[in-house]
């Protein structure tokens, strides 16, 4: 009895201890980081890609035969994705194979101004206020940076300092955030502007490898700009503060690092690949992350719990007695609002079930999934913007988000919420309507004749579409 009582307690006490050592030191050198405000991007409604419009963009590519055809409409059906989604200019103008520079700046541009003009009139704060200025955006970067870009279009003071980040993935946003954090905890009453999003237009695929064709059906135009700050007397005005943020980087594995890569198909046509591992390495990845986030925000209650199980569970086991019953941790003790990566449907429901969470708590991926898609390192953003519309968001309440990454990465980050939150932000047009009834899209419906067709069917369709397209 004593040798358990060792083994159970022990650890817990020294794991408390520096847990709690480590939170003084923390706020002894100042660690607060609020977010005042944020913005997220909804494009122009002549940007959106509907079911018909989507049909006509795969058509348009005279790479893909039947088989493929099959593929990208499984694909679809199942993503999760509705028909009021947005993408790039040019390619919905038909212009995906000649793209040129000043389409890819359109596309940042008409992001950057709409978010940031309106974030700057929100806040009431001037543009030469800002201190610290972090542009991410993965798949595109010019000289001079886009940082440079927004410095220029804003005449920001010259001594801000900019961060432009490129490569990161999805996960970039929470890897802006550690960034600004970390400067806040050397350099005193801050501001922070950290501008979030992906340019979809010089990324698309054009060819049929599967793997890359994929990319096309998931990502969508979004974005969101976000002003921060560690200045305490401005933590009455904030919506949120920082408690904690986890990264986790499997880089060094080649397995992971390969499954979800931008890339050459093997005739020389660019796109972003997604492997068959990806399941495999997001699942790594998210266990190895929620290791090292459990200790951080679940009270110690619920861990002792969770250890007690664990050994019991163990102990059964050697003692060759079977035992059956959960015992999991259980996240929902140190979270009430849960913001998921949109991904994809099968992303969503694989993070809820390892979470055990219910409905209720993937809603907000849900929905947004079905509403933008999948907007790469903003979609964070919109998910929390679906929550506060909802008026969920309670002052004291705290909020988990989790996103992955190419790299491959899963970043983590839990905030509270400082006030009760009620702005109905990017989704008030449509809140009322969510969650709908049913989120099945048309695509099936509309192209189902696809299962049953063979390729001199699909030869006469696409002629038949261009002649439509030449007439028209």
């Amino acid at each position: 009895m004593e040798k358990m009582i060792i083994l159970f307690v022990v650890p817990f006490v020294i794991s408390l201890v520096y847990l709690l050592c480590k939170k003084l030191v923390e706020q002894w050198r100042g660690q607060a980081c609020y977010i005042l405000e944020y913005e997220c991007y909804k494009p122009t409604d002549d940007r959106k890609l509907d079911t018909e419009l989507c049909g006509d963009l795969i058509m348009r590519n005279k790479t893909l035969g039947l088989q493929e055809y099959k593929f990208l409409l499984k694909a679809v059906v199942s993503s999760g994705i509705g028909e009021e989604t947005y993408g790039p200019r040019n390619i919905i103008e038909g212009r995906e194979n000649c793209l040129t520079l000043e389409d890819s700046l359109i596309e940042v541009d008409e992001f950057f101004y709409d978010t940031l003009d309106k974030l700057f009139a929100k806040s009431n704060v001037s543009p030469r206020d800002i201190d610290i200025l972090v542009v991410n955006i993965s798949m595109f970067a010019t000289s001079p940076s886009l940082t440079a870009r927004i410095v220029n279009r804003y005449k920001m003071r010259d001594d801000v300092q900019v961060f432009n980040l490129s490569g990161m993935g999805c996960s970039a946003s929470l890897i802006s955030i550690d960034l600004v954090r970390n400067i806040f905890k050397v350099r005193e009453k801050r501001l922070a502007i950290i501008v979030t999003s992906e340019c979809i237009g010089p990324n698309w695929y054009s060819g049929n490898d599967k793997s890359m064709i994929l990319a096309n059906c998931l990502f969508r135009s979004g974005g969101c700009a976000i002003l921060l700050s560690n200045n305490p007397s401005l933590k009455h005005k904030a919506m949120f503060e920082l408690k904690c943020l986890v990264r986790t980087h499997l880089g060094s594995s080649d397995e992971a690092y390969q499954c979800c890569m931008q890339q050459e198909d093997v005739l020389g046509r660019p796109g972003f690949h997604l492997g068959k591992n990806l399941p495999k390495a997001a699942t790594r990845a998210f266990i190895k992350n929620l290791t090292e986030l459990g200790p951080k925000i679940l009270p110690l209650r619920e861990l002792i719990r969770y250890v007690v199980a664990s050994n019991l569970r163990r102990y059964m086991r050697n003692s060759s007695t079977k035992q059956s019953g959960g015992g999991g941790v259980n996240f929902k003790t140190g979270v009430d609002h849960f913001c998921l990566h949109t991904g994809g449907k099968a992303v969503i429901e694989g993070v809820g079930k390892n979470l055990g969470l219910s409905e209720y708590d993937l809603e907000p991926a849900r929905m947004t999934l079905h509403r933008f898609g999948n907007t790469s390192a903003s979609s964070l953003w919109y998910v929390l913007g679906y929550t506060e519309a909802k008026k969920r968001l309670k002052k004291g309440d705290r909020i988990l988000m989790i996103i992955f990454g190419a790299g491959f990465k899963c970043n983590s980050g839990q905030w509270e919420v400082l006030r009760d939150l009620d702005d109905a932000n990017v989704w008030k047009d449509c809140i009322e309507r969510y969650p709908p009834s049913n989120l099945s899209n048309p695509f099936m419906e509309k192209y189902s004749w696809i299962f049953e067709a063979d390729e001199n069917i699909i030869k006469y369709r696409r002629e038949h579409w261009s002649s439509d397209e030449n007439t028209g």
